[in-house]
């Protein structure tokens, strides 16, 4: 590569484009040098630093301050910003800071070391946002791995708790085997394309998702190009959770941390759509009569699996983990249509807002409700929730509620809007079987909720040696946190056009 190629793809580095991941790095590592000079007594302001900096991001976002690169490639075509690569912005910075808010109800309960879990998920956040906006399959697959690595430490992070051991030693297991899968796709992806890749303005293309769409474009029959790309979508629905690679996600879920259960539930399974839509509709649609089928099949059996899993569950982690398949088949369904209806991509963009949202509240209850060990949260452990706790029995039932997808709360709308687009998309066998998920998630959701609400009978006989955790009190940030999420869970169900319009939903 000659230096003036060089100079070319230097040119196009927009620094300022990715201050929002630069500055969560660099934060990261501030956390790191606060904790070895800041004496330990001034430790427990190290979060406060962490939850400002994702607050002051996420006001820049939201604010449209990083708008004007919108339709840009930079750094010789590895990124692409797009407006659904700032509402990815949006939505991980969102998602990290109600982590946070999790973490410092959790954290203080154990002896897990608190300034490393804040600095991981600063720097998973900043991968997250990148991968969002990748447009190269190096950028790709680096920011993928960088995100997992993160995550193999967060879900064994309680060392001394055997579940979460084992829930990491799982999760490291399939997640090489995933991304082993991902990489082979890849590379039969470059040997199909081979040199195709073109010189443009000087700068050398690579391999850019613009190179494999224009290849398939031209080679829409190509039986490597098509085995690499069924191939990287599976290792894609590894991290979304979709049939049948959800087989780490009951134990996972359940030995993992609280705040790192969530962190995976809602970051993790969005950004595994993020990176779906755009490989779907933006690199590989001229395999259109191929994907259709294998989405539907993939989309039908996770919903399938999802909540007939579901339905036997006691443990609320996987019960949560198991659910949230189900979402994800529900979520594939928009995918699916999304390749004959324009709209719909939104409409998954819209459904991942609500989910977002009900998960999270239901989390923050969690993490009141569990003890030290909350491994072993139980749906027992909710017995008199609203008799003792009223506010945290509330905001359960309104966040479990729109998982559920009952009207008026957000929940509905999101599912409604995915529905509607696969009518458009004409998968009617499809939407049957996503309306026949739904009738049956209502009895284990609605489980959750009379446990909470309701006196259960039970057989006399000894009490159970374990006594249940007694559910902490909301401070008053919890109070404000979980308020506010059951309160835009309810408004949004109302009235969608805010967010609507935003994500250009039309």
């Amino acid at each position: 590569m000659t230096t003036q190629t060089l100079q070319a793809i230097a040119d196009t580095n927009e620094w300022w484009a990715i201050a929002p991941e630069m500055l969560l790095a660099c934060s990261a590592l501030a956390l790191l040098v606060l904790e070895i000079v800041l004496p330990r007594a001034q430790h427990r302001f190290i979060p406060h630093f962490a939850f400002a900096t994702q607050a002051t991001i996420f006001i820049l976002l939201v604010g449209g301050v990083y708008s004007e690169y919108e339709g840009l490639t930079t750094f010789g075509g590895l990124l692409q910003h797009s407006a659904t690569g700032h509402v990815a912005r949006v939505f991980f910075m969102l998602s990290s800071l109600l982590v946070c808010f999790l973490a410092t109800i959790c954290l203080p309960r154990t002896k897990m070391p608190r300034v490393e879990f804040y600095h991981i998920l600063l720097a998973v956040t900043a991968a997250l946002m990148l991968l969002a906006q990748s447009n190269h399959f190096v950028m790709f697959f680096v920011a993928l791995e960088t995100v997992t690595v993160g995550f193999y430490i967060l879900v064994s992070y309680g060392r001394e708790n055997a579940l979460t051991l084992e829930a990491g030693l799982k999760y490291l297991v399939l997640g090489a085997l995933s991304s082993a899968i991902m990489l082979f796709g890849i590379v039969l992806l470059y040997g199909a394309v081979g040199r195709v890749a073109t010189f443009a303005g000087g700068v050398h293309n690579g391999f850019e998702f613009g190179t494999v769409a224009n290849f398939l474009h031209q080679h829409p029959d190509n039986f490597l190009a098509t085995a690499g790309a069924l191939l990287v979508l599976g290792g894609v629905a590894f991290k979304i959770g979709a049939f049948p690679f959800q087989v780490w996600i009951p134990d996972v879920y359940q030995g993992a941390p609280t705040p790192v259960t969530a962190f995976l539930a809602v970051s993790s399974k969005a950004a595994g759509f993020a990176v779906l839509l755009t490989l779907v509709l933006n690199v590989f649609s001229p395999l259109q009569a191929v994907l259709v089928p294998v989405l539907s099949l993939m989309a039908a059996a996770t919903i399938i699996f999802g909540n007939l899993s579901a339905l036997t569950q006691r443990n609320t982690k996987r019960l949560m983990g198991l659910s949230g398949v189900s979402h994800a088949g529900y979520l594939l369904l928009g995918v699916t249509a999304a390749l004959t209806v324009p709209w719909a991509a939104g409409a998954v963009w819209f459904y991942l807002f609500t989910y977002l949202l009900a998960s999270m509240a239901v989390f923050g209850v969690m993490a009141y409700v569990g003890g030290p060990d909350d491994a072993g949260q139980e749906l027992q452990h909710y017995e008199y929730l609203a008799r003792n706790r009223p506010f945290l029995g509330g905001v359960l039932a309104v966040g479990v509620g729109s998982l559920a997808g009952i009207p008026p709360l957000a929940g509905f709308m999101g599912k409604l809007l995915l529905f509607v687009a696969a009518f458009q998309a004409h998968l009617y066998w499809l939407l049957a079987v996503a309306v026949g998920g739904v009738v049956v998630s209502i009895y284990y959701y609605f489980g959750w909720i009379k446990a909470a609400y309701f006196e259960s009978w039970r057989p006399p006989g000894p009490k159970p040696e374990a006594p249940a955790p007694v559910p902490a009190a909301p401070s008053w940030v919890g109070v404000v946190t979980l308020t506010a999420l059951a309160l835009a869970t309810v408004l949004l169900g109302f009235y969608q056009e805010p967010l609507t319009s935003w994500l250009q939903l039309k």
